[in-house]
């Protein structure tokens, strides 16, 4: 009898696993989507709050993120902005 209820313990066990499974994996294909969504969408969020560049280069660099690559983003830190700002001398 204790031979039979093991076998019952360790079968439901495994059900458990071959049904949990599929579900860890899509929480796990989730969280790496998430992820994969944040540092996709950090460079134009530090752009965009950037005191760097103002107005229509603002808009260039976050269209360059946008539309040509996430290097632009490596290639904003060096470069901007590409115009010196007026400054006023009293």
């Amino acid at each position: 009898m204790k031979c039979l209820s093991s076998l019952i313990v360790v079968g439901l066990i495994i059900l458990g696993i071959i049904i949990a499974l599929p579900i860890l994996s899509f929480g796990f294909a989730l969280l790496c989507g998430g992820i994969f969504l944040v540092f996709w969408i950090l460079p134009i969020w530090i752009i965009a709050t950037s005191d760097v560049t103002t107005g229509g280069e603002k808009i260039a660099w976050l269209l360059a993120i946008v539309f040509l690559s996430w290097f632009a983003w490596v290639f904003y830190f060096f470069l901007a902005p590409l115009k010196p700002r007026r400054g006023y001398d009293y």
